[in-house]
């Protein structure tokens, strides 16, 4: 059975990039949103199984967004992929409800790695 997948970046090339990886290893993409207001419309009608979150959204902080996606789905995991690699800001989100962290720039073997861990 394949897992579904809503990716929450406002780069469409690291959505892109994502889309691709998630892909390959049977993941299936079901939304994508380039703010966190269209995130927030798009998980209205999508429960994605995971979610990745970047921090760095034009309309708001994806570590505030946290809080509001984890309400809407609370059965989602949320992955944050993000290039702010602090590890107070690591220790922050995963301490909000975060599941998983993935510095960018990322590898294709680190995104799998951290999907396989999920699924445990």
């Amino acid at each position: 059975m394949s897992r579904t997948v809503m990716i929450i970046d406002d780069s469409l090339f690291i959505r892109k990039i994502l889309c691709g990886i998630l892909a390959e290893n049977g993941y299936t993409v079901t939304a994508e949103a380039a703010s966190g207001i269209e995130a927030m419309k798009n998980l209205r009608t999508s429960h994605p199984d995971i979610i990745l979150l970047d921090i760095i959204l034009p309309d708001s902080n994806g570590l505030d967004l946290l809080a509001s996606i984890i309400k809407t789905c609370p059965t989602s995991k949320v992955v944050i992929c993000s290039a702010i690699g602090q590890e107070q800001v690591m220790k922050k989100s995963l301490d909000l409800g975060a599941t998983a962290f993935i510095q960018k720039p990322f590898t294709p073997e680190k995104v799998a790695d951290v999907l396989k861990s999920l699924e445990d």
